[in-house]
């Protein structure tokens, strides 16, 4: 995963201690001249020579090849992610030494770069930390150059910023996921249709029907003709509702269990082929991938004032059509009544799963109304809770 940039972008200023000697030269001309102190003058002068020579030796063009390569640009929380920044000398003189600076997320990382040679290269590898589901911007890679004092600092731009995803952590639900999603083929509806694979029916043949569909034994028996009628049916849609709402979470440390059981179900449906819908109170992330989708819930954080599980409950049930099984996603400060609201604010022929998220909490599995609750307290308990759904 590389990183370059075909135009520079340069910044020159003066640092502390430049404003300072400045501001000292300024203040003792001004003196000497007025209060006639010679003494004062010289001091003016000394300093203002001293910028002058920093300044000088700021100047000057340096021509580098840089390169900012990520290892990966996408990793879970914990694992190790490394970088290398490489620099080469494309100029055809040697060039003096200088300092490359690297900004990873609210840090800075500094890498002393010696005199190079034409053609000479210089690397160094650095490593990112991740102990936190996160989107680090890892550059621009800059060369800053000024004097032995430090007065003057000149920087140059080599490369354009990365993006290092830090996805949430997921588990492996495998045939834990039969638990909560059993028809590989849908689910029936109420809908009547002439054909599909859930029958429903017999009933006597009118004009335009398929004969295909004609049912010979009933015929014979009824002597006249009869046909099968099927209920239509589904294809397996899991709509996974993610409260981001901090009214519904006792500490953040909830809702990053939350986001992490999202995944796993999110990435384990894609994996079984079928179609996910992962709804915040922003609105859905996208599910076409199990790469897209974490990078949008590595992207995902509280939101306030958006409303809470039960408003999230009632978009989910007007704006996605056609799932078969609702998880509703929560933590530890929702109480049974908002959850007897989120229910009744779902099509009937959904059905309901609710996880609450507090870590540290045992396993639990209980029925409220038509919704059943699941406590989960740790990622690992998640597949057992899934399987517990369909027994």
């Amino acid at each position: 995963m590389l990183a370059t940039a075909a135009e520079r972008a340069t910044g020159w200023g003066l640092g502390g201690d430049g404003w300072g000697v400045l501001a000292a030269a300024v203040a003792a001309g001004w003196a000497g001249v007025h209060y006639g102190w010679a003494e004062l003058t010289i001091l003016a002068a000394v300093a203002g020579f001293v910028l002058l020579a920093a300044i000088a030796s700021s100047m000057g063009r340096s021509r580098y090849a840089v390169t900012l390569d990520l290892a990966q640009r996408r990793v879970v929380v914990g694992e190790r992610a490394v970088g290398r920044v490489e620099v080469r000398n494309a100029s055809t003189r040697a060039l003096l030494p200088a300092e490359i600076e690297l900004p990873v997320g609210a840090g800075l990382a500094a890498f002393p770069l010696p005199r190079l040679a034409p053609g000479a290269v210089h690397d160094d590898i650095f490593a990112v930390p991740t102990q936190r589901r996160c989107v680090i911007v890892v550059g621009p890679v800059r060369s800053v150059r000024g004097d032995a004092l430090g007065l003057v600092r000149r920087e140059v731009r080599w490369t354009e910023p990365i993006e290092l995803f830090v996805h949430p952590r997921t588990v492996p639900l495998n045939g834990a996921a039969a638990g909560f999603m059993k028809d590989l083929e849908g689910r029936p509806t109420r809908e009547l249709s002439a054909s599909d694979v859930s029958f429903h029916a017999l009933r006597e043949y009118v004009v335009g029907d398929d004969r295909r569909h004609v049912h010979w034994k009933s015929t014979a028996r009824a002597g006249q003709l009869m046909v099968k009628q099927y209920e239509e049916t589904r294809r397996s849609h899991l709509a996974v509702a993610l409260s981001s709402s901090p009214e519904d979470y006792e500490d953040p440390e909830e809702f990053e269990l939350a986001v992490s059981v999202a995944g796993s179900l999110g990435v384990q449906a894609l994996r079984e082929e079928k179609d996910v819908t992962v709804v915040l109170q922003s609105g859905a992330l996208r599910s076409g991938s199990a790469g897209r989708l974490l990078d949008d819930l590595t992207r995902a954080s509280l939101d306030p004032g958006r409303g809470d599980i039960v408003s999230l409950a009632k978009s989910v049930g007007s704006g996605v059509l056609g799932a078969s099984v609702v998880v509703l996603l929560f933590g530890g400060r929702v109480t049974p009544a908002q959850m007897r609201q989120a229910t009744i604010r779902l099509p009937l022929e959904m059905r309901v799963i609710a996880v609450q998220c507090v870590p540290g909490a045992p396993l639990k599995r209980r029925a409220i109304a038509h919704l059943t609750l699941l406590t989960v307290g740790d990622l690992g308990d998640l597949p057992k809770a899934m399987r517990s759904v369909g027994d």
